[in-house]
């Protein structure tokens, strides 16, 4: 199934040009320097057992939350590391997240920080079931980071947000919010239940930046968050292609895209250029993947969802989009 007819109404795209590997294009723009500021207070702290995941807690709001963190096993205080934020799905928690998606892996992280938040009532704001207000959540993000630098040491320049279901959702919700969202250098959710982003371009939606760099993934199967939309559980979710020409029109991005089938046309690789900037937003759609992350090894969302393994790894494609990508100074 071709995805070009329908998303070229969705963004008024011609057509399909050119076709690539499947790989990530190189997305870093020429614009001038890279952000240098962010709390380094936490380098030079030593911790224990680098490469075990901690839990942390913190009061945000007025109300006791945690987060999972794990370190390379061969973290270092005085090395500056990416971070990554991993938000799990509904009626889940952080671990689960962790587990499922394998990103604590050497071959993913093994140069960086991985975060693994835990949502209330085991879920992120923006649905009807929500325990917590998106001003809540955003808070406890916002929270969360400046813990975070007092403790390990990151690079506030390469901090990234990822998600799967609703905690994708919620990663939109964070790329939307030009403090919060300012924070962060791209966003990558899966099977994002976009219940915040739903209406229009101008949806309460303002990016902290002209160009916001997003990656989704998409399974045409999914049977929660449906690929051409409709009710979801928790509320209204938008079309994938019509959410993707949100953010097309939202980071001024050309016409036409570039669409790249794989795997006998069971895979479709949507890139877009952006101010500059080629594949600061990209798609990606597995026809027959359900409601799950996608990976080429049996995962647990995956039995969950009914599912098998997929023909990509989300784990492993989301660590070269990010490096793509750095906050910039302005």
């Amino acid at each position: 199934m071709l995805l070009s007819s329908v998303l070229a109404a969705a963004v008024t795209c011609l057509g399909l040009t050119g076709a690539s590997p499947l790989t990530q294009p190189t997305g870093r723009s020429a614009a001038a320097g890279v952000y240098t500021g962010g709390d380094t207070s936490g380098c030079g702290v030593s911790h224990w057992f680098p490469g075990i995941p901690t839990s942390i807690d913190l009061t945000s709001s007025g109300v006791s939350r945690s987060y999972l963190i794990h370190t390379p096993s061969n973290y270092s205080s005085t090395h500056q590391y990416p971070l990554i934020l991993g938000f799990h799905g509904s009626s889940s928690v952080g671990f689960f997240f962790e587990a499922d998606t394998g990103l604590d892996d050497a071959q993913y992280t093994g140069d960086k920080i991985m975060i693994y938040p835990n949502g209330l009532g085991g879920a992120w704001a923006g649905a009807n079931y929500s325990t917590a207000s998106v001003p809540e959540d955003l808070q406890f993000v916002w929270d969360l980071l400046a813990d975070v630098r007092t403790k390990y040491c990151i690079d506030s320049a390469r901090i990234y947000a990822t998600g799967l279901s609703i905690g994708g959702g919620f990663v939109n919700t964070i790329a939307c919010n030009d403090t919060v969202g300012g924070e962060f250098a791209a966003f990558s959710p899966a099977s994002g239940s976009f219940y915040t982003d739903a209406t229009g371009v101008d949806d309460g939606c303002t990016p902290a930046r002209s160009v916001t760099p997003i990656l989704e993934f998409h399974g045409g199967a999914d049977a929660d968050v449906f690929y051409n939309g409709g009710q979801g559980e928790g509320g209204y979710e938008p079309p994938i292609p019509t959410w993707l020409g949100f953010w097309a029109e939202r980071n001024g991005c050309e016409t036409p895209y570039t669409q790249v089938d794989s795997f006998n046309d069971d895979v479709h690789h949507l890139i877009w250029t952006c101010g500059g900037q080629y594949g600061a937003l990209q798609h990606y759609k597995t026809d027959d993947q359900k409601h799950d992350w996608p990976s080429t090894d049996i995962n647990f969302s995956q039995i969950a969802a009914g599912d098998l393994p997929t023909h990509i790894s989300a784990s492993a494609i989301i660590q070269s989009f990010f490096m793509n990508f750095t906050r910039p100074a302005a």
